[in-house]
């Protein structure tokens, strides 16, 4: 999945201006083994530093210990925020998932809240597993990307969350797709109409409905229901005349003698929208 698309470096520059030169109201803790702990400026900067030369590890580790030794200074909100983000460049998806909840609960007003849930929701879409896995992790991702969206709808994170929650729904249909498939093989045609039909149903924006028509089709001449199959074609050739799927579909159905007159002659190069048609065959 791809990286956020905000400049880390921006980010930093906030960051850097918004902390306050002043110490903070907690005093560093002494290790005999390691000796005293860096002032808190030091080891704020230094975790930028690591961030800038792509030392996540080492950034991680500055950010928690400045937070764990000067926990009521002005630069340990930020190191938080910093923590979490060297978190998840180091794909420690649930450490920074932790850290950003926690971060929530204690600064619910932050003025940047709203990366924040982006950064969240992130850390989630980049757990998305293949179509071949179990997609919980995919309805979560839809959700904290959603809660992005709802929050803070006319941020530039709600934007980028929109376009993350359209991937997550081909990336359903697909898994949908791949179940149906499944059961076709299996001549389990009622439980494979089912998986088809819910894509045509459920993601009606996504590429994969002109397969889950032209499967249903397959799936009722299968069954002998040709009347069903001829009018779930016509849905197909009405909004995707020159798809693929149509055109097999065409010909499968043209080989029998089925092609009804509502279903259009295949047109190389010309599509419609799922949506208008569906209602108005059935």
């Amino acid at each position: 999945m791809s990286q956020t698309p905000f400049s880390i470096r921006a980010r930093l520059l906030l960051f850097c201006l918004a902390v306050p030169l002043l110490g903070g109201c907690g005093g560093p803790d002494k290790d005999k083994d390691k000796g005293p702990v860096p002032p808190v400026e030091v080891l704020y900067n230094n975790g930028l530093d690591s961030l800038n030369s792509h030392s996540y590890t080492a950034a991680n580790d500055q950010f928690n210990t400045l937070e764990q030794n000067y926990p009521f200074s002005s630069w340990a909100v930020n190191a938080q925020i910093m923590q979490a983000y060297s978190q998840y460049r180091q794909n420690k998806y649930t450490d920074a998932i932790a850290t950003l909840d926690r971060f929530i609960q204690l600064h619910p007003v932050h003025r940047d809240i709203a990366y924040i849930y982006y950064l969240r929701a992130l850390c989630y879409y980049e757990q998305i597993a293949d179509i071949e896995r179990d997609q919980k992790g995919t309805e979560q991702a839809m959700s904290a990307l959603q809660e992005v969206v709802t929050r803070f709808p006319n941020s530039g994170y709600a934007n980028d969350a929109r376009l993350k929650i359209d991937l997550c729904r081909d990336h359903m249909a697909g898994k949908e797709m791949e179940i149906g498939r499944y059961y076709e093989k299996q001549h389990l045609y009622q439980a494979a109409i089912g998986r088809f039909q819910r894509v045509v149903d459920e993601y009606q924006t996504t590429n994969h409905v002109p397969e889950a028509l032209a499967r249903i089709v397959e799936v009722y001449l299968a069954l002998g229901l040709r009347d069903e199959a001829k009018k779930t074609a016509a849905v197909l050739g009405y909004n995707d005349p020159g798809s693929d799927w149509y055109q097999e579909t065409y010909e499968k159905l043209a080989a029998l003698g089925d092609v009804s007159s509502s279903m259009p002659a295949p047109s190389k190069g010309s599509g419609g929208f799922f949506g208008r048609a569906w209602n108005a065959i059935f």
